[in-house]
């Protein structure tokens, strides 16, 4: 069994938010996969910019806390454009054993409530 590496779950992630993003109307004008490079998403929607940061988040921290010092900074960024800043945290954790790592091909627990807005 292989574990996927911090890339591939935070692209796991990446794919969850962007799949509902898409089904919510966003316009993508910007994506960025990298996990530091931030926002991961720029999106237009109803001619308003957002600004969303993608976090995938291990089993037992909580997928809905985020850095507010970063996500400050990336507010203060959005402003200079009129954008609106959002996080998205994304669980990620073994459905067999929420200790265990995620592995490629099994199944895998996601908790997700959607965007916070910063």
């Amino acid at each position: 069994m292989q574990a996927l590496t911090e890339q591939e779950l935070h692209n796991l992630a990446m794919n969850i938010v962007g799949r509902e993003l898409e089904a919510a109307g966003y316009e993508f004008m910007g994506v960025n996969s990298k996990p530091k490079k931030n926002p991961q998403f720029v999106c237009l929607r109803e001619k308003e910019l957002h600004f969303i940061v993608v976090r995938s988040v291990a089993y037992p921290d909580d997928p809905k806390e985020y850095d507010k010092e970063l996500l400050e900074k990336v507010k203060a960024h959005a402003l200079k454009y009129e954008a609106r800043t959002y996080y998205a945290g994304v669980g990620l954790s073994n459905a067999e054993n929420r200790e265990l790592p995620v592995y490629l091909n099994e199944s895998y627990i996601v908790e997700y409530d959607g965007l916070i807005e910063v």
